[in-house]
């Protein structure tokens, strides 16, 4: 593998560090590896080892330097012909990705901090195809502004040469080149001398600060600071008033240095954060973690697991301040013991060894190397997402994961109605499906558009809704890229006009599958002449319920009592827009409470979807003569599956709610609003509980008491009919999988 490291410079700092370790370990392997960067001290280490760098100055945002940059990077891969470009920073990234879309290398970057993005700044910055973050809150910050697919990012952490950094590393060399006395105290800070949130100058320029308080508390004390930056000459300024003040060299300013190991082998404590803080570890110091972004203290093992959080970077652990430094300094040399300095820095030592080594970083590195080499495929999945409907997020989920755990060389993007909404709680890279230019963006970029699950293609909720989702297939095959119709449920369409919409529509796509026979007949009598078509199942039948412990804490957290109850599951419908509609309501409430007063169970709403499934069960709550119960909480497909699966019968006008109940073996009857459950009724061998237009309360009842009575025969029937869908709705990801390797 040949593989190039891109970077601003390499000049003493965290990052920095970490490319030189990589370089090293990456060469150590047999790996072909060369590095380019403006310059710095470790070019010297590259050199040592047979690594060749490339001068090129991609440490300056001047136009010209990266126009110059830009020529140099382009001469240099096309002479080169690396396997891989791994770009460290905002303006290799940027340029590298520029010269990725004409010269078709792989690419790969590394996300070590944060960058401001407001400004236009965020289309500044290219992550490549894929990302490795150095914690886990800078892969979140990814994913949140700019909407990296969270399978393209890798984790990993700031390895360690810990051979070089150990307690064995002698410090007599350092010692006698600055005059140090071993006998006194000695505090080190190491880091980029910038006031940015990146660098440590901020803390450097603190412990100047109080190193006149520090000499009075401890006479003698020695303030050793590595590192240079832009404000190195500010901080020698001070460095030297205080030594003129204090008579002694109380601040020893060394500037930048290669031999760090050295430098951190000389102290009794060290202050800082990063990768400083872990070389340090490494050395056996214990560490008084501070830095720009935050203050955590003196390092124990109760405090780990918030340093580990942000990567020892402290971000969001409060503001270190003059005040918080002195007492932190003073109160370590007075009250911690001999014993507990000893017990701290192997406790350090031993977090090194066990978790952040060097070879675990080149192991995470050589993971995303090997990723991106594979075929990737790109997959826009459209769908009635992001309206907190439970039954299509449901088949958003089971579609995600079926494809996963198909294949990894798969990223997905959704086209959701409420983007933010879909990649907090699922984690789903999304994209606002009205925002013209990004969904053609992302139709552009990826491999198939899938349409579906659900019944997308139909005039019964409106004309316009059935033209959004045919524009996006007609646009996706306009820019020449496949399209599966995937677990569809066609129909009802009406209107002679949008029945030829659809023939001529979905006569393009290159695989159909349909959720059920009666869409197949729907598709036929539209005149869609295809041999190909196949009938599979919803994708809904491949997922599973929470526990039943689980689910029943969560009808307990949300009011419902122990014992016995039916599901019912509502929504209005176009027969009445106004949820008001009394005659309904009226039959609904008279069956739920003839239902509590002859079997003695309970009555639990499930709304599907909150927004408008909640108003008219709080209609028919108020009508009801005996109390009954909403589970107004929004919760995951999962739960409400797991809840479902705790009633003895459901009573459902919803598709997926009865689809839950099958799932879960749970013996149901369709409210019969719309064709598709009648379908699926008919396909489950249930029982119709009628029309919602003309219900019989009386036959309704009648079914119910004679499907609770002859319960374990239903319910037997179902787990023998669920298990045959969900075999048939796996069928869909293997489809997907082969139209996406098909050449």
């Amino acid at each position: 593998m040949k593989v190039l490291l891109a970077t601003m410079s390499l000049v003493i700092g965290g990052a920095e560090t970490h490319i030189i370790e990589l370089a090293l370990e990456l060469h150590r392997r047999g790996v072909d590896v060369s590095v380019a960067s403006s310059g710095g001290v470790y070019v010297a280490d590259l050199e040592k080892a047979g690594i060749p760098h490339h001068s090129v100055p991609m440490d300056k945002r001047r136009i010209s330097s990266m126009l110059k940059s830009y020529f140099l990077m382009r001469k240099i891969i096309k002479r080169e012909k690396p396997d891989i470009v791994h770009g460290h920073a905002r303006i290799p990234n940027f340029i590298c990705g520029l010269l990725h879309k004409t010269l078709k290398f792989k690419f790969v970057t590394t996300a070590h901090w944060v960058f401001e993005v407001g400004g236009g700044l965020r289309y500044l910055t290219n992550w490549g195809e894929k990302t490795i973050a150095v914690s886990e809150d800078i892969k979140q910050y990814l994913i949140d502004n700019y909407g990296t697919p969270p399978n393209d990012i890798f984790i990993t952490i700031n390895g360690i040469d810990t051979d070089k950094f150990s307690p064995n590393t002698p410090a007599d060399t350092v010692i006698s080149e600055f005059g140090l006395d071993p006998e006194k105290p000695i505090i080190c800070n190491v880091g980029r001398l910038d006031d940015t949130t990146s660098g440590s100058g901020a803390v450097s320029r603190m412990l100047i600060d109080i190193a006149p308080e520090l000499h009075n508390h401890l006479p003698g004390v020695q303030i050793l600071i590595a590192g240079a930056g832009n404000i190195y000459d500010e901080l020698e300024a001070k460095a030297d008033a205080v030594n003129a003040s204090t008579g002694m060299n109380t601040v020893t300013m060394t500037g930048a240095r290669t031999d760090i190991n050295q430098i951190l082998s000389t102290c009794d404590v060290f202050v800082g954060v990063s990768r400083a803080a872990l070389e340090a570890m490494a050395a056996t110091k214990p560490l008084i973690a501070a830095g720009n972004e935050g203050f955590l203290g003196l390092l124990t093992p109760d405090k780990l697991e918030t340093a580990v959080g942000s990567n020892f970077t402290l971000r969001g652990c409060g503001k270190t301040t003059r005040e918080l430094l002195l007492a932190e300094l003073t109160g370590f040399f007075d009250n911690v013991s001999a014993e507990e300095r000893i017990s701290l820095g192997n406790f350090g030592r031993e977090l090194i060894l066990r978790d952040y080594s060097v070879s675990r970083m080149a192991d995470d590195s050589i993971l995303a190397y090997d990723a991106v080499l594979r075929r990737r495929y790109n997959v826009v999945m459209s769908g009635y997402y992001g309206f907190k409907n439970a039954g299509d997020e449901a088949i958003l989920q089971s579609f995600y994961r079926n494809i996963q755990s198909s294949s990894d060389d798969i990223s997905i993007t959704v086209l959701s109605s409420d983007p933010e909404d879909t990649k907090a709680r699922y984690g789903y890279a999304s994209v606002e499906r009205f925002n013209i230019l990004r969904v053609v963006h992302a139709i552009r970029r990826c491999d198939v558009l899938v349409s579906g699950g659900g019944s997308l293609l139909q005039d019964f909720t409106s004309t316009r809704s059935l033209i959004y989702y045919l524009l996006i297939i007609w646009a996706a095959k306009k820019m020449g890229k496949k399209v599966m119709i995937y677990a569809n449920g066609i129909g009802p369409v009406s209107k002679k006009s949008n029945r030829r919409r659809v023939r001529k529509v979905v006569s393009r796509a290159d695989v159909i599958t349909l959720r059920d026979s009666a869409s197949l007949d729907e598709l036929h009598a539209m005149g869609v002449v295809r041999e190909d078509m196949r009938v599979t199942a919803d994708p809904v039948f491949t997922i599973s319920g929470v526990p039943c412990e689980e689910a029943r804490r969560l009808l307990a957290e949300n009011g419902v009592p122990e014992g016995a109850f039916i599901a019912v599951s509502i929504r209005p419908f176009s027969a009445f827009r106004d949820v008001q509609n009394t005659d309904f309501c009226q039959k609904i409430a008279s069956v739920c409470d003839s239902v509590i007063e002859t079997s003695g169970r309970h009555v639990v709403f499930v709304p599907m979807q909150a927004g408008k499934d909640i108003p008219i069960s709080r209609k028919v709550q108020g009508i009801m003569k005996n109390p009954s119960y909403i589970l107004e909480r929004r919760f995951s497909a999962e739960e409400l599956m797991g809840i479902v699966g705790q009633a003895d019968f459901m009573l459902a006008m919803r598709l997926h709610a009865l689809i839950f109940a099958a799932k879960m073996n749970i013996p149901f009857a369709g409210l019969v609003y719309d064709p598709k459950v009648a379908a699926l009724s008919e396909t489950l061998s249930m029982p119709s509980a009628g029309d919602v237009s003309d219900l019989d309360t009386g036959s309704t009842l009648e079914i119910i008491t004679d499907m609770l009575a002859q319960r374990e025969h239903y319910s037997d029937v179902l787990k023998r009919a669920s298990e045959k869908l969900e075999l048939a709705a796996r069928e869909d990801s293997a489809l997907l999988l082969k139209l996406l390797r098909d050449d």
